[in-house]
């Protein structure tokens, strides 16, 4: 499908002062917006388009609402403010109306927006003594183009750049290549016409000249498209690479022990248990080592998937490992798998009766000296089943008989070479199946991205008996607050009291732990039972502090986000969140499900004012939902990505376009595609320009972030 037409290589090693009217001195300023070749010329999308056909008006802008409108200077005035601020106040019109602009701390806006100029303004249109007005609007000069559809682009003042200039070098760009081959379109044919999608020379000019808002639309959807395509590309080979260059072990989930194990539980298994366990045993049974993610919510009964799938190891004679990132959560897994596992018989033809009680053992950076030998000695024999602990199960010196399957916790806490190191724990070169875990749902088509090479599995449902949290959201921490932890307390039930800091700040308007805890003691929880937790605490201080409180000894929990992740008391029915505006949706999500994890009615009380429209919008997602992924939506949707793709995001400058809120079924598709074409372990051999455009824009290093997990 390529042909004979320019590649994107080629116009990449192109420099930008090959266009004609981009001299050296104009180069220079493109470079300040990174844009150095003519390549990135044409990827210097526009950010939006003026339809002049419709073109808004000064008159029908509706007041207290974002607009967007084409205006006349008519006047401009700068003066300083009483307290020294700069203010440049601008009068336009257009032959509707007039309307002012007000710029704070803006002072070239006045030699910008000289008398007689034409622009495009952009903000939000609020009342001032009986005048319209927009203050600090976002400016384009369009200069004097009367085309129906008007590109605006983003435009730098540092680099002295307007969207006029940045207009006639697309222009120029475009007219260079149409003009000779035209573009090559790596993608092949058939792929173009299943999703209705535009050639690439169709692309690149209807996102920069376009016709009608109809060429726009579908020239984001095909360059949307490549941008996604070239990455699950990278993704897919990455794992199909895994896959078939590895030996791994088989194991069959259907044995003695793992029904065993199931008819023990004192529960049923969720239907969604049920479809994780088969998603994973398939892979298990497959001679290829597996690479699943399991996610799922709060609660959801991940523990009891993550034990059915190292049984299943075990009962074929290997071993399994559970590494969690802390002590506390090594040692909270080690308590429930030790708890689930009672009374469990593994087959030892050296023992008498021909079996043996099923041994699961503890190791973190607590363990003793003596106890950490002996787990070395018996792991090394094969005596030791399930080894359950922290990044001490990686260290030089621990040798585990045979490794068969890795359960990873709290996935977003370790590097892919934690990941890497355990994979390579068998000295015969089998590689063990893998599965990691998050609590912290994100969704679907986001995972398709930042766990690209892992497949997906989700437990979207919750066990029966659990009660729902009610949630709730005060301003201030009033009496009734205080009253609702002594009424659960006096119940014979426990409270968290979560701070988002330490020590108190003097630039953050944020209660410490140790500052609430002086407070509550000596005020509204006086007769009650404190307990004191953060980071700063010492290991065996804060061990000892969380062993009490999950013994009864303490009433009320005063902690930081250290209970974010893995701290299970079922007798905690009520969290109070102090300043919780200041948290995340996934953090105010993830400490909500230390409470309600017996079968009391629990309750979350969300405490502060909402600063922003966006923090009043998580906080309400929350007392309205107790859905995780429902407000993985909502948090993408009001943060965007790049709350999920963390520091992935070094490695993510190919997309221009794409956005993972907006272009979820792109990213579906792209990732379709992707498994379709290098699927089979090939690779893009027959799609060798293709290729080159993965090389091009995803290098060593970006892929090497995008795969960071």
């Amino acid at each position: 499908m390529a042909g004979n037409g320019v590649t994107l290589r080629e116009l990449r090693d192109r420099p930008v002062t090959d266009l004609n009217g981009v001299s050296d001195k104009r180069a220079k300023a493109l470079a300040k917006v990174d844009v150095h070749s003519v390549l990135d010329m044409l990827c210097y999308y526009p950010r939006r388009y003026l339809d002049r056909s419709r073109e808004a008006t000064i008159s029908a802008l509706p007041v207290g609402e974002e607009g967007m409108v084409l205006i006349r200077v008519t006047s401009v005035s700068a003066r300083r403010t009483r307290n020294r601020r700069s203010l440049v106040e601008v009068k336009v019109e257009d032959d509707t109306g007039s309307l002012r602009l007000i710029f704070f701390n803006q002072p070239w806006r006045e030699r910008q927006l000289s008398v007689g100029t034409e622009a495009v303004v952009f903000g939000k249109v609020d009342q001032y003594q009986g005048h319209d007005q927009m203050a600090n609007p976002v400016v384009d000069l369009v200069g004097d183009r009367t085309g129906r559809i008007v590109a605006v682009y983003p435009q730098s003042e540092a680099a002295g750049l307007h969207t006029w200039e940045f207009d006639s070098m697309a222009a120029e760009a475009l007219r260079r290549v149409t003009k000779g081959r035209g573009f090559a379109d790596p993608v092949p044919g058939e792929v173009l016409d299943s999703y209705r999608l535009v050639g690439r020379s169709d692309a690149f000019r209807g996102i920069h000249r376009p016709a009608s808002m109809k060429e726009v639309a579908e020239a984001r959807r095909r360059l949307v498209f490549d941008e996604l395509l070239r990455i699950q590309l990278e993704l897919v080979q990455r794992k199909v690479e895994l896959e078939y260059t590895t030996e791994g072990l088989v194991h069959n989930i259907n044995g003695e022990l793992v029904r065993a194990f199931h008819g023990v539980l004192r529960f049923s298994l969720t239907d969604a248990q049920i479809r994780t366990i088969d998603e994973i045993g398939a892979d298990l049974f497959q001679p290829r080592p597996m690479h699943r993610l399991l996610q799922g919510d709060v609660g959801s009964g991940k523990t009891v998937v993550a034990v059915t799938a190292m049984l299943a190891a075990v009962q074929g004679g290997h071993q399994g490992a559970l590494m969690a990132p802390t002590g506390v959560l090594a040692e909270q897994h080690h308590l429930g798998v030790t708890e689930l596992l009672t009374d469990l018989m593994v087959p030892d033809p050296t023992t008498l009766l021909g079996h043996r009680p099923l041994k699961v053992d503890l190791l973190t950076g607590r363990t003793s000296a003596p106890e950490r030998r002996r787990i070395t000695t018996e792991l090394s024999e094969g005596r030791v089943d399930l080894l359950i602990g922290t990044h001490a199960l990686i260290q030089e010196g621990l040798e585990f008989n045979s490794l068969g399957v890795v359960v990873i916790d709290e996935q977003h806490r370790f590097g892919v070479e934690q990941r890497a190191a355990l994979r390579e724990k068998n000295a015969d070169g089998t590689v063990p199946d893998v599965l990691v875990m998050t609590a912290t749902p994100i969704p679907r088509t986001a995972a398709m991205t930042v766990y690209g090479d892992l497949d997906v599995s989700v437990l979207d449902e919750m066990p029966p008996g659990r009660t729902p949290i009610t949630t709730s959201w005060v301003e201030e921490a009033n009496e009734e607050v205080w009253q609702a932890v002594r009424s659960e307390v006096a119940a014979g039930f426990q409270a968290y009291v979560v701070c988002p800091l330490v020590e108190e700040s003097e630039t953050l308007e944020a209660r410490s732990a140790e500052e609430t805890f002086a407070e509550l003691s000596g005020g509204p929880l006086a007769n009650l039972r404190l307990g004191l937790l953060h980071g700063r605490v010492g290991t065996a201080e804060r061990e000892d502090a969380m062993s009490r409180f999950r013994q009864g000894d303490l009433d009320v929990m005063v902690a930081t986000t250290v209970i974010e992740v893995g701290v299970d008391v079922p007798n905690a029915t009520v969290m109070v969140v102090l300043d919780a505006a200041r948290f995340g949706i996934a953090q105010l999500h993830q400490l909500r499900g230390r409470v309600g994890r017996g079968s009391a009615a629990s309750r979350c009380i969300l405490v502060g004012e909402a600063p922003t429209s966006d923090s009043e919008e998580r906080l309400r997602a929350l007392v309205r939902s107790t859905d995780g992924f429902e407000l993985a939506e909502v948090d993408l949707d009001l943060r965007g990505e790049g709350t999920i793709m963390g520091e992935r995001q070094k490695g993510r400058n190919d997309l221009r376009l794409a956005s993972l809120r907006r272009d979820r079924e792109w990213v579906e598709v792209a990732r379709e595609v992707a498994v379709h074409l290098v699927g089979d372990g090939t690779g893009l051999v027959g799609h060798p320009c293709l290729a080159d455009e993965v090389a091009l824009f995803l290098g060593e290093a970006e892929s090497d972030f995008l795969l960071k997990s």
